[in-house]
């Protein structure tokens, strides 16, 4: 786990008293974006990682952009498309938490609420499941991960997933959760976490930081990831024309310094790539496979496929242009010039 954020894993030291969580909203009887609506108050479980920046998948400032309302145009998962994994996570949560008492025997039941720390008021959580009478563990976690998503488990849980546990125990008071995941829909493991006091008094201290980013209405610095970049398509998406003149600026002057350095060293590596590729490539000859001490490489050939020729078939039907046209909207490129 990131060092900054855990420092020491072995600690979990018991404070003498902690008090149960708050029943902040009845969730049994909202709809999705009521829950939705309500989760924006507050740093939810599933928001954990992300307001420390260590989830690979959502930036802070995505989760800002969230959390004060300007998300509206960001893509978002369809929870009714059968392609996502967000469908298949719900669809299969009931058929984990089964699979779960089933393999250890302990029961667990739904808890139907937002929860809400009882000093933090912007410190929320939903739980996938309580177990119920076991005196070692109190919370499941229910996850699923398909071919793709497996790999991130071989080394236990990711960490991501450790940060959001160690928030719904922060929360609710409670002192160890198992995390139940179905790995490509036939295997279920179970992990247990124990309650971290260091890790959850750093967790809480950087989602504090990060909380006054929303309640302050300024937005967190970027971190160089892809959700970042959207964020900022959408955060941004049209220029006014407006030209600054940053030339005084020696701040500003000295990141783009840096970001021509950057590009310099990305286009020199990048080249030593494609050579390297080519000298294993013209090793190769015409083999499909080459072994080496530490990998392997393969190469080759694609199955043939049928394209459409869109030039030529608008140069004989030219009117179907105009007939299935669609207008695609234009997104804002960045362009380096010395």
């Amino acid at each position: 786990m990131n060092t900054a954020i855990h420092a020491h894993t072995q600690s979990h030291a018991r404070p003498h008293h902690l008090r149960p969580a708050l029943r902040l909203v009845k969730t049994n009887t909202l709809s999705r974006d009521e829950w939705l609506e309500v989760r924006k108050h507050g740093i939810g479980s599933s928001d954990a990682a992300a307001a420390v920046g260590l989830n690979p998948y959502k930036s802070q400032l995505e989760l800002w952009m969230e959390k004060t309302g300007r998300d509206a145009d960001l893509p978002k998962p369809d929870p009714h498309d059968t392609t996502a994994p967000v469908y298949w996570g719900t669809l299969l949560e009931p058929i984990v938490a089964a699979s779960y008492t089933q393999q250890t025997g302990r029961r667990v039941r739904k808890v139907n609420a937002v929860l809400q720390h009882p000093d933090k008021s912007w410190m929320l959580a939903n739980i996938d499941r309580e177990v119920i009478g076991a005196s070692d563990v109190q919370i499941l976690e229910c996850k699923t991960a398909g071919k793709f998503g497996a790999r991130l488990w071989k080394e236990g849980v990711p960490e991501y997933i450790q940060l959001q546990v160690q928030h719904q125990l922060a929360v609710t008071g409670k002192q160890a959760a198992d995390v139940a995941v179905l790995l490509c829909g036939q295997q279920l493991q179970v992990h247990r976490i124990q309650r971290d006091d260091a890790l959850i008094a750093k967790l809480m201290t950087l989602q504090e930081r990060f909380w006054q980013y929303v309640t302050s209405n300024t937005p967190p610095p970027v971190d160089g990831s892809d959700s970042a970049a959207t964020a900022l398509q959408y955060l941004y998406p049209r220029d006014t024309g407006e030209q600054l003149d940053f030339s005084q600026d020696s701040q500003m002057s000295a990141l783009f310094t840096d970001l021509e350095e950057a590009r310099f060293q990305a286009d020199k590596y990048s080249k030593l790539e494609e050579q390297y590729k080519q000298r294993i490539q013209q090793a190769m000859g015409d083999a499909s496979k080459a072994t080496f001490e530490t990998g392997s490489v393969t190469w080759k050939r694609s199955k043939d496929s049928t394209l459409l020729d869109t030039k030529r078939l608008l140069a004989v039907q030219p009117e179907l242009l105009a007939q299935y046209s669609l207008i695609r909207s234009g997104s804002r490129r960045f362009l380096v010039s010395a």
